[in-house]
């Protein structure tokens, strides 16, 4: 199993710098992936939770290529319907060539309705239109593809067009029992939040919420699911509930350092 970093690229704290720290924390701290979320507009559904300014993840993944010095690097997830898919194929098949193939295109429908509104696209038909462009996708870049998402259209289209699933925050038995049965063949590489305490937390706690101990427990147990990669994110809930990045920095150092040494 190998892990992976979600790096924000959103909000007042996301600058420059900043993001050359989260990669350089990848790079140096275990990490095989670095990842980075996706909108195109601002709207008040999005803003509420990813505030301004929200930096496109193709231009700065390929911006850190140089810091990121044989990192992989992706989307975790590129909005499908927002761009033609031609662009999107285009995007990485660029971003894929500046990192010498270490790119991952991962993809979602979206869920934003204000968002899908300013760009002019139906909300409701996001799942038809994700997969009429996946098929252009693969059709003009053969690179890796990741399919986000948990609902059964998600799951179709990943057992359609994904080289893995990649789901968020999912419930693991859920997982366990419906998701990956529904996905044979399918690589596994599930995204997965990290908000490390100083103590045990009580057994009704979140996934991946808790000690040193608990949270590499739950790392344990996807790749016991068959994990071929596990991406951690310290993205809270809600934009206030954000710690400083030290402070994730030492977090998902810790959890790398302790998930890697017990095998």
């Amino acid at each position: 199993m190998k892990l992976g970093l979600n790096i924000p690229n959103f909000g007042p704290t996301a600058t420059p710098q900043e993001m050359r720290g989260w990669t350089r924390v990848a790079r140096d701290g275990g990490f095989a992936l670095a990842m980075m979320s996706d909108h195109v507009a601002s709207t008040p559904d999005v803003e509420e939770l990813y505030p301004a300014p929200f930096y496109d993840p193709f231009t700065t993944l390929a911006w850190l290529a140089g810091e990121a010095d044989g990192l992989e690097v992706g989307t975790s997830v590129t909005i499908l319907p927002y761009r033609h898919p031609l662009l999107i194929a285009r995007m990485a098949e660029t971003v894929d060539r500046l990192t010498g193939g270490r790119f991952v295109l991962g993809v979602g429908s979206g869920w934003a309705p204000d968002e899908f509104a300013a760009l002019g696209v139906p909300f409701r038909e996001r799942g038809r239109i994700s997969d009429e462009h996946l098929e252009v996708i693969t059709g003009a870049w053969p690179g890796r593809i990741w399919v986000g998402g948990t609902a059964p259209g998600a799951l179709r289209r990943c057992a359609r067009f994904g080289a893995a699933w990649h789901p968020n925050n999912a419930d693991v038995r859920w997982m366990r029992d419906t998701g990956l049965p529904a996905l044979p063949g399918k690589a596994f590489c599930p995204r997965t939040r990290v908000r490390l305490a100083d103590h045990d937390l009580p057994p009704a706690r979140r996934f991946g919420e808790g000690s040193l101990a608990q949270i590499t427990a739950d790392v344990r147990e996807l790749a016991g699911l068959g994990a071929e990669y596990v991406v951690l994110d310290t993205n809270p809930d809600h934009p206030k509930d954000r710690r400083e990045s030290e402070r994730d920095w030492r977090a998902v150092t810790a959890v790398a350092a302790s998930v890697l040494s017990s095998g």
